[in-house]
């Protein structure tokens, strides 16, 4: 029997970003920045941290991400999130804990057009000669820092990102889970060894649920970005496959 995620919709729905009715044009995002690391939870407890409509991966794994963005429609901007690997039907996707963002202007369109789960917080990406430091910052202390060591040049095509599913509330209230796809022209890329240093799950909305074992992967890329409007969504609480509409071509 395929696994279902068991995160309790209603009880995080009231705390869930509010979309706006307004769409609104594609965001170009060049030159953006992102440090990518993943690493395996423990399957039981990560079962409760993704929604029922999605599968949890097996292993169950999460992606710790930090990105600066130099230029946008609103400024630059930096993100920090971490997000749970499952799949949607049959497509790999992260639903998104929490996203730190260094900038009011840039939470507030994230929110409301993407539904991006936005908190307040400092974000940093730092560049040495032998390793990227990423860190987050919320309420005077550091929740989340991640590296990648041993930096070493690889192709641009040697790396995938996921789309990410957000939870979210429609205009009267009701969860809606929407599917959040950048476009991702990758113009360079690094690989290296990841390291966790510092993450507090509790910042991150994950409770106890969210306990890292084995290091995966860790790469760094300089891309350009397309932020495009959300094209589908679906229920929450039933599975993908079943309840996924389309909302814009």
């Amino acid at each position: 029997m395929p696994r279902f995620g068991m995160l309790d919709v209603k009880s995080r729905v009231a705390n869930a970003p509010a979309l706006a009715g307004a769409r609104g044009a594609s965001w170009q995002l060049k030159g953006a920045r992102i440090l990518n690391l993943s690493f395996e939870i423990e399957d039981a407890p990560g079962d409760g941290l993704i929604p029922p409509a999605m599968h949890p991966s097996i292993p169950s794994y999460a992606i710790f991400n930090v990105t600066e963005y130099p230029q946008s429609p609103v400024g630059p901007f930096a993100i920090g999130e971490v997000r749970i690997v499952g799949r949607a039907g049959i497509f790999p996707r992260g639903f998104a804990l929490r996203s730190f963002v260094n900038s009011a202007a840039a939470g507030k369109e994230l929110s409301q057009r993407w539904g991006y789960p936005v908190a307040a917080g400092e974000v940093a990406l730092e560049t040495r000669h032998d390793r990227i430091i990423g860190t987050v910052t919320a309420d005077g202390r550091t929740v989340l820092e991640i590296e990648l060591a041993d930096r070493e040049a690889i192709t641009p095509g040697d790396v995938l990102y996921y789309s990410s599913m957000h939870l979210a509330r429609r205009e009267d209230g009701s969860p809606i889970l929407v599917q959040v796809e950048p476009d991702f022209a990758i113009l360079q890329a690094e690989r290296g060894r990841p390291l966790l240093s510092t993450f507090d799950p509790v910042a991150f909305g994950a409770g106890n649920y969210l306990r890292v074992t084995n290091p995966m992967s860790a790469s760094f890329t300089t891309c350009d970005v397309t932020l495009a409007p959300i094209r589908y969504a679906c229920d929450p609480e039933r599975p993908a496959r079943e309840s996924t509409i389309q909302l814009a071509a």
